[in-house]
């Protein structure tokens, strides 16, 4: 007869790997960054881990100078990869991995300054459909803003802007997808870059949510898009602009809306569905809510 301790220990365990197996595998990648790396992807690791629906590896790559050629991506298993990078160029068989990762039904989500990386690499350009600055102009493809609808001003320019760091109000522009199903129409986010003139191919692109650049704290006065989708093969490519860091504290990703649509857009770019609920202290219209 197997004693009852032992029954007890293959039931917790047995319910440990039923719990893990129906974790999403989220591949983080950091290393270089004109941003905080270091203090955000802890961050944005715990916060993904404590949904209770991923687990998350971090693949660091080389700092500048540093030896590209021996990182070997392992993506076997990955539901998303999720960049927190902007620096050198990955190296060809990363590159080549994850292109193909994507293009063959892999998520891919891109997280605030990552959409400055990479201006000369034509799959990523297209994956995140539109990026800010390295060079980056109207060569590069349109200026999206909105105005009733997306404009795609195809006007010369720069590619890639922001005015004084503030709070600011979104405004949902695709309320029944299912990252923003659920999500009020208007609602605070934290003091954060407020990203403009952002351009790209903008191919497959469908904008989630936009906010006002105000002249007032030297925007263009325009309502800008910060979160948006993108399709890329049979995968899936959610984009926040959202969440400028220049330091531990983090202001803008402890802002709950912050949170919910990375949780919810990381879901959905690994699955094509959401199941993670909208929470209770979800910033109003006009308050920002966030977390320690």
């Amino acid at each position: 007869m197997i004693p009852k301790m032992v029954l007890l220990v293959v039931a917790m365990t047995l319910s440990i790997l039923a719990a893990d197996s129906n974790r999403l595998r989220v591949l983080l990648i950091d290393g270089q960054n004109n941003h905080d790396w270091r203090s955000s992807t802890p961050h944005l690791k715990a916060v993904l881990e404590a949904s209770g629906r991923f687990t998350v590896e971090v693949l660091t790559l080389p700092g500048k100078g540093g030896d590209m050629a021996a990182v070997k991506p392992q993506l076997d298993g990955v539901a998303v990869v999720l960049s927190n990078y902007n620096g050198e160029l990955w190296p060809e068989v990363l590159r080549s991995a994850f292109v193909d990762f994507v293009r063959k039904g892999g998520g891919f989500v891109s997280v605030h300054a990552a959409n400055n990386a990479f201006a000369q690499w034509p799959e990523y350009n297209e994956m995140i459909g539109v990026g800010g600055w390295e060079g980056r102009n109207e060569k590069s493809g349109p200026w999206l803003y909105w105005e009733g609808k997306i404009v795609r001003d195809a006007s010369p320019g720069p590619g890639g802007s922001h005015g004084s760091q503030h709070a600011f109000q979104m405004t949902t522009r695709e309320p029944k997808h299912p990252i923003m199903e659920g999500l009020p129409l208007e609602w605070m986010h934290a003091k954060d870059e407020l990203y403009d003139r952002l351009r790209g191919p903008a191919k497959n692109l469908t904008v989630l949510a936009t906010a006002f650049s105000d002249p007032k704290t030297r925007g263009t006065g325009k309502h800008e898009p910060l979160l948006f989708t993108i399709a890329f093969g049979q995968g899936r490519v959610f984009h926040t602009a959202l969440g400028h860091n220049n330091g531990p504290d983090l202001t803008s990703q402890k802002c709950v809306g912050f949170i919910t649509t990375l949780l919810r857009g990381t879901e959905w770019a690994a699955t094509g569905r959401v199941t993670l609920p909208i929470p209770t202290d979800f910033p109003s219209a006009t308050e920002v809510r966030s977390r320690e």
